[in-house]
């Protein structure tokens, strides 16, 4: 069974940039047909599909969001980033990891983790 856990800061500061990282375990990254991805919930909002990571190392981002995404992985740890530039309030939420079947069928999530971006 693939598990995924969501890492990093509760907290980020207005105009900085929030880095995220999703452990997975139970399944490779480079397993075929399957991208990595990010989706995030705004407080009283529908879930956001953010970006994503293919089995081969491709990126894939929301046009949305393009100009301040930057999703990397690192096959050796079985761990995939996200970082998101130029936070602002509007930032804030819960993001979750997940694991994603040609890019339409989430299959595994991990917990989620709460981001707020305040002063």
């Amino acid at each position: 069974q693939v598990q995924l856990q969501e890492s990093g800061p509760g907290l980020v500061s207005p105009s900085q940039t929030l880095s995220l990282t999703c452990t997975v375990s139970g399944g490779a990254l480079t397993t075929n047909h399957y991208y990595w991805t990010w989706i995030r919930q705004p407080p009283g909002k529908g879930l956001e599909w953010m970006g994503g990571i293919s089995y081969g190392g491709s990126t894939y981002y929301s046009p949305s969001l393009k100009s301040r995404t930057t999703i990397s992985r690192d096959t050796s740890k079985n761990q995939f980033t996200l970082h998101l530039s130029a936070v602002t309030p509007e930032d804030t939420g819960v993001y979750y990891c997940a694991r994603t079947f040609e890019l339409n069928r989430h299959d595994d999530w991990g917990q989620g983790t709460q981001v707020t971006v305040s002063s």
